[in-house]
């Protein structure tokens, strides 16, 4: 039948961002392959420390080679650069001169999560616990009850590095925090969702069994704990002074939905856009141009720190880049390109009056294009100009890559930050672009198979 001229101009001025499912079933495959490589990442890399040694070993298994200032590279030459443990750079060395500009891609590898307060340890009617200090946003009611494994590292007075794993090998005991049953939680379901549990009650259970002794001794049950952890680890209770040790949680990542289509797991804000970064910085042989991929620190806190974007460590790092070639950093800068990749929520129709649904995302319809986050009236936000966006969206459109749009909620009813604006700072263009999420800070986040393939697809053409 032909087509009415009403059914012409729909097609030639209206769109829809297609479900690859729909559009694109083969996709599935390719994607289920990728998508198991990234379920091991997850699982080896909980900490930002753990990614960056995760990150470390596939990068010397394809060729990188520690950075050295002062050297001459070529095009084609495979770097990285480790910044205390905690950051790191990867980059190929691209056709073009410096001074036409570098392509930076920039994610970050911490996650919400419980860390240890300096001096955690206590007991209290007869049961041992950890005392904690959550870092990021999480919704602390949800890690109650929640299997917890311990990571970290312990410096021993002599110096010795210590490193602490426990919750995630097979026959490991996990920790956990308690909760209230329903029966006692009367005055408990009076308190606001956001003190459901509060700050000072994530308290983790770490043992109720006391060390026996003919002596009448102090606090034996956190005795008992702390000489078990003598024995495993070597440490004493003076050494968490000077430790690191997060509590995340011990759920392995795991395929979700009878139809596989989607992952669960903890920490893939950041991380999912970390490991698909990563491989397509593997996957730039002879770019055109330099690239520059920034797995960084302490986004989850403001991006603060020396490990953070919110430090100069990346700009030290193109200055030496720009002093090897003799080329002033500025102009490198001021050429240069930079997705910051980051999730976005997905949308969610259970909560569908928190997002606005004409600009929202959704799972299976690509990676999503941040134009701008923020609060309020895009406080705090780098906004991506009409020039850059045109720009990222045709590269995509060229290499057949899905897509979409997506803001961060409905106005005024939240919000958030990326590093867009510390890139920005530098004076380089930059856009965010990264996962639809659902259920983001949670133990549990959920992203799409097909979603976290198309924005491996997207960091690809971006460095091609």
């Amino acid at each position: 039948m032909e087509k009415t001229k009403g059914q012409i101009l729909q097609e030639e001025l209206t769109f829809k961002f297609p479900h690859i499912g729909k559009d694109a079933p083969h996709q599935m495959e390719e994607a289920e392959m990728f998508c198991e490589g990234y379920k091991r990442f997850l699982d080896n890399g909980k900490t930002e420390r753990e990614c960056v040694r995760e990150a470390v070993a596939m990068l010397e298994m394809q060729g990188y080679v520690p950075f050295a200032s002062g050297v001459k590279y070529k095009a084609g030459d495979k770097v990285y650069y480790v910044n205390r443990g905690k950051a790191i750079i990867a980059t190929t060395f691209g056709k073009e001169g410096l001074e036409k500009g570098v392509r930076i891609n920039g994610a970050h590898i911490d996650s919400p999560r419980l860390d240890l307060k300096p001096n955690p340890v206590y007991e209290k009617n007869d049961l041992a616990y950890f005392k904690t200090h959550y870092y990021g946003g999480i919704r602390k009611y949800q890690w109650g009850t929640t299997p917890l494994a311990m990571h970290g590292v312990i410096i021993k007075k002599n110096g010795e590095v210590v490193e602490v794993n426990i919750g995630e090998k097979p026959g490991d005991p996990v920790l956990c925090i308690t909760d209230l049953l329903p029966h006692l939680a009367a005055e408990q379901n009076d308190r606001k969702l956001r003190d459901g549990l509060k700050g000072e009650e994530l308290n983790i259970l770490i043992g109720s069994i006391p060390f026996v002794d003919d002596a009448d001794l102090k606090d034996p049950v956190k005795l008992l704990a702390l000489k078990l952890l003598h024995d495993r680890y070597g440490i004493t209770e003076a050494d968490f002074l000077r430790a690191e040790i997060e509590l995340v949680p011990a759920q392995k990542a795991c395929d979700v939905g009878f139809d596989r289509s989607m992952i669960g797991a903890y920490g893939q804000d950041d991380r999912v856009c970390a490991y698909t970064a990563l491989m397509a910085e593997i996957d730039a042989v002879m770019p055109k141009f330099t690239t520059v991929t920034v797995l960084a620190d302490k986004e989850e806190i403001g991006s603060d720190g020396n490990t953070g974007l919110n430090s100069d460590f990346v700009l030290h790092f193109i200055e030496d880049l720009a002093e090897m070639a003799d080329v002033p950093v500025r102009h490198i800068l001021r050429n240069s390109m930079c997705l910051s990749s980051d999730v976005n929520a997905a949308y969610d129709p259970t909560f569908s009056q928190v997002y606005e649904e004409r600009n929202a995302c959704f799972l299976n319809k690509g990676c999503v294009i941040t134009k701008y986050t923020g609060v309020r009236g895009k406080g705090g936000s780098n906004d991506a100009s009409a020039e850059l966006m045109a720009k990222v969206i045709a590269m995509m459109e060229e290499d057949g890559i899905y897509w979409q749009i997506g803001e961060l909620g409905a106005v005024d009813q939240g919000g958030g930050g990326t590093i867009a604006k510390y890139i920005a700072a530098m004076d380089v263009d930059v856009v965010d672009l990264g996962v639809p999420i659902l259920s983001m800070h949670s133990p549990f986040e959920l992203s799409s198979k097909l979603d976290v393939y198309n924005t491996f697809k997207a960091f690809r053409a971006f460095y091609k």
